[in-house]
């Protein structure tokens, strides 16, 4: 497992670059609840979601756009967690 470091937290490498994949290029930038499908889908990858995987989603969370509905997915989904 690949690990950045931002502001002195170590988040989950995969899952940021998936959020910034989703948010760069062509499209309006912020994710969609497909790709919110994905983010949680790849974060369930091993046993269970660890607390690096957890505390990564909350980055994404707070500092990445998402549509209404994409957001309100995140929110249920990480609610459950």
């Amino acid at each position: 497992m690949a690990y950045v470091t931002i502001d002195g937290e170590k988040y989950e490498k995969e899952l940021i670059d998936l959020a910034k994949e989703h948010t760069t290029g062509a499209g309006e930038g912020k994710l969609s609840k497909d790709e919110v499908n994905i983010l949680f889908k790849s974060a369930a990858d091993g046993v269970s979601i660890t607390e690096t995987e957890k505390k990564t989603l909350e980055y994404i969370r707070k500092n990445f756009e998402f549509t209404d509905a994409s957001a309100k997915l995140f929110d249920e989904k990480f609610g459950e967690l």
